[in-house]
C-alpha cells in the first residue's frame, strides 16, 4: 500500500496548502487593506481573492481556537449568527494543533518552514521535546521559527497593526514565535476584546482578535457537551455585536485553528504499558492524535513503522518521516526543520489514540476532546466574511 493509500484508507486528507487554506488567511486581509506586500512568501491579492475577502479600510481577523466546521454545524442552532455567516471552509495545517496552527496563520507558511510541527517537538539541540505552546524546552523564538511574521511585516510598512489575546500572551514564545508585530493589547474578556475590536475599526489598519474559550471547553469536557456550547454561544453573541456595531468600509474575517474530536470510549494506546510500541523509540513528541517517533538509530525506522502497523491497524496511516514529507504533510521542509519531524509520523483515524503515561501526565491523557489529525473534524475549519 503507498503512503497516499495509507492516509486515504484510514479516513485523512492532507491540508489545502496554497489554496483554500489557514495559511492564506491573514495575507488576503493584509491585502485588503492594501497591504498585499508585507507579504513575500505567498500571493496574498490571490489569497483576498480565492477567499472572498473585500477591500476595505480595516480587517477586524478573529481566531477561534478550537472551532472546526463540523462541531459548528453539528451545533449550528446555537451559534445562529456564525452558521447563517460561514462563507466557506478552510483547512488547517498538519498537525491540526494550536501552535502549528498559529504559526501558518502568523507567517503563510506551513510547519515544515516554520518547524513549529506538534504541541510538542524534537529539539535536536537538546535530544528532548520542546512544548511550542508553553515553549519549555525550546529554543530563542526567533531562532526556532525562523519565518517572517506577517504581522510585524505590516507594522513595518506602517500599517497600523494590533493584537488583541490575554495579558499573560504579550512576549509569549509562542506570540514571539508566530506572531509577533504592532501593539499588543491585553484583554482578559471577549467582550473587552470585542470593544477594542470596534474601536480600532474605525480608523484603517489591521486587529488580530484571539479567543481559546471554546478549545479549553471542549479539552475539559469535550466538544459535545454543555460547557462546550455554551462556550459557542458567548462567541457567537460577542462576535454578532462586533458585526452590528463595524463601522462602514471594515471587514470582519473569523476562522478557526482546528476542530476536534471526543475520545472517551474510543482505543487507546499506551506507551508505557506496550513494549511492543515502545520498542526502539527514544522520544516520543508531538499529541495523542499525531505522534512523532525519534530513535537513537535512523536505521530502525521501518522495523518501528511495521510493528506499529501491526499493532494500530486501521486506526492510523504510519508514514516514514520520507513518506510524510514526500506525501506534502508539512509543506516544504526547509534542512533546518527536518530533524524535528518524527523518522516515523502517526496520524490517527476515527476518534483513536496513543498517550505516553511514562511522560504525560494523567490529566493530559485524560482529556476529553483532542484533535492533531487529518480527520474532516479536526482539519476543515469555517471561514466568515462580513463587512460594515
Amino acid at each position: 500500500m503507498t503512503p497516499a493509500d495509507r492516509l486515504a484508507a484510514a479516513g485523512l486528507s492532507l491540508p489545502d496548502y496554497g489554496g483554500l487554506e489557514l495559511g492564506a488567511v491573514l495575507p488576503g486581509a493584509l491585502a485588503a487593506v492594501g497591504a498585499a506586500d508585507a507579504v513575500l512568501a505567498r500571493d496574498a491579492e490571490a489569497d483576498r481573492a480565492r477567499l472572498g475577502i473585500p477591500h476595505a479600510d480595516h480587517a477586524v481577523v478573529v481566531l477561534l481556537d478550537g472551532l472546526g466546521h463540523h462541531q459548528l454545524d453539528a451545533r449550528r442552532g446555537h451559534a445562529p449568527f456564525l452558521r447563517s455567516t460561514e462563507s466557506g471552509i478552510v483547512t488547517a495545517g498538519f498537525p491540526t494543533t494550536t501552535a502549528t496552527s498559529l504559526a501558518l496563520f502568523g507567517t503563510g507558511r506551513a510547519s515544515g518552514a516554520t518547524g513549529m510541527t506538534g504541541y510538542t517537538a524534537h529539539n535536536p539541540r537538546t535530544g528532548e521535546a520542546a512544548n511550542l505552546v508553553s515553549w519549555e524546552g525550546a529554543d530563542d523564538p526567533e531562532t526556532w521559527q525562523r519565518e517572517p511574521s506577517l504581522l510585524a511585516a505590516a507594522a513595518g510598512r506602517g500599517v497600523p497593526v494590533a493584537t488583541l489575546g490575554k495579558h499573560r500572551f504579550e512576549g509569549s514564545g509562542l506570540t514571539r514565535a508566530a506572531l509577533s508585530g504592532g501593539e499588543f493589547v491585553g484583554a482578559d474578556r471577549l467582550s473587552d476584546r470585542v470593544d477594542e475590536a470596534i474601536r480600532r475599526a474605525r480608523t484603517p489598519g489591521l486587529t488580530y482578535l484571539y479567543w481559546g474559550d471554546i478549545d479549553a471547553a471542549g479539552h475539559r469536557h469535550g466538544w459535545q457537551s454543555d460547557e462546550w456550547v455554551a462556550a459557542l454561544e458567548d462567541a457567537d453573541q460577542e462576535l454578532r455585536r462586533l458585526r452590528a456595531r463595524l463601522p462602514r468600509h471594515a471587514v470582519m474575517i473569523v476562522t478557526a485553528d482546528h476542530g476536534m474530536v471526543d475520545v472517551t470510549g474510543a482505543p487507546r494506546w499506551d506507551l508505557g504499558a506496550s513494549p511492543e510500541l515502545a520498542r526502539d523509540v527514544r522520544l516520543v513528541a508531538g499529541e495523542p492524535r499525531a505522534v512523532h517517533l525519534h530513535m537513537d538509530d535512523a536505521s530502525l525506522a521501518p522495523a518501528v513503522a511495521d510493528r506499529w502497523r501491526g499493532v494500530l491497524g486501521d486506526h492510523a496511516a504510519v508514514l516514514l518521516r520520507a513518506e510524510a514529507v514526500e506525501l506534502g504533510l508539512f509543506g516544504p521542509v526547509a534542512g533546518h526543520v527536518e530533524e524535528r519531524i518524527g523518522d516515523v509520523v502517526v496520524a490517527m483515524a476515527g476518534r483513536a489514540t496513543v498517550v505516553d503515561s511514562r511522560t504525560q501526565t494523567p490529566q493530559a491523557i485524560g482529556l476529553v476532546g483532542v484533535h492533531g489529525s487529518l480527520t474532516p473534524e479536526e482539519l476543515q475549519v469555517p471561514l466568515l466574511v462580513a463587512e460594515g
